[in-house]
Formats: structure tokens, C-alpha cells, sequence
């Protein structure tokens, strides 16, 4: 597992952790059942209090990404795969108001629109 710290970048490193351990999870680099570093052990690894480590296992853990085994340590879940759906339609719908925006600065339509997603979806088969 591949976590990398910024601390130029102003988001809480508890939250970087979890972004970077969940998108993992989601891209499938790190698979169901697998079995994360402890939490101790991931926040000297990083260089971090544990404490801050522990949150970002708690928030997964609570959106339902990893599960605890007392005394054996924390694990990937299996992937829930409409929570994996809703994840996608999150991002979809974020990039959509990005192109929304960038559409009408550039004075296009709906059907330009419409179109270039077409087109995009067509390179895609």
C-alpha cells in the first residue's frame, strides 16, 4: 500500500489517508479480505501520530470500505458494489457541473453537449 503525505496541500492528513487507502480499494489495488498495515504501524511508516491514522481507518471502516478483527487488525471489505455505483455516480455527477460550467463559458448546447459525450463514448467500445 502507497500513501503519500502533502502537507502543502491543506486538506486534514487524516483525510488524505483515507482518500488514498479508498481509492485504492475501488481501483481494486487493494483487494477484498487483504490486510491493511496496523494502525500504529501505517502512522510510523508516515510519520504521524496514531491518532490521526486511527481516524482515517475509523472513516472507512464506518463507510464500510474495511472491517476490524479484534487482536488481528483491520481488512479490506468485500466490495459492496452499490456503494461502489454510488461512488462512480458521485464523481460523474462532478464532472458534469465541470463541463456545465466550461459549456456555457464556451457558449455551447445541450446537443454540443450531447454530442461530444457521443463521440467520447463511441472511442470507448
Amino acid at each position: 500500500m502507497n500513501i503519500l503525505i502533502d502537507n502543502k496541500n491543506g486538506e486534514p492528513i487524516y483525510n488524505q489517508i483515507y482518500s488514498q487507502i479508498k481509492n485504492q480499494i475501488i481501483s481494486g489495488e487493494l483487494k477484498e479480505n487483504e490486510m491493511l498495515p496496523s494502525i500504529r504501524g501505517l502512522a510510523k511508516d508516515l510519520r504521524i501520530s496514531f491518532i490521526t491514522t486511527k481516524r482515517a481507518y475509523e472513516e472507512l471502516e464506518k463507510e464500510g470500505f474495511i472491517y476490524t478483527l479484534p487482536a488481528k487488525g483491520c481488512y479490506v471489505a468485500p466490495k459492496n458494489v452499490e456503494l461502489l455505483r454510488e461512488e462512480n455516480l458521485k464523481k460523474i455527477e462532478n464532472h458534469i457541473e465541470e463541463i456545465s460550467k466550461l459549456a456555457v463559458a464556451c457558449n455551447l448546447n445541450k446537443n454540443d453537449i450531447i454530442e461530444m459525450v457521443m463521440f467520447c463514448m463511441e472511442d470507448q467500445k
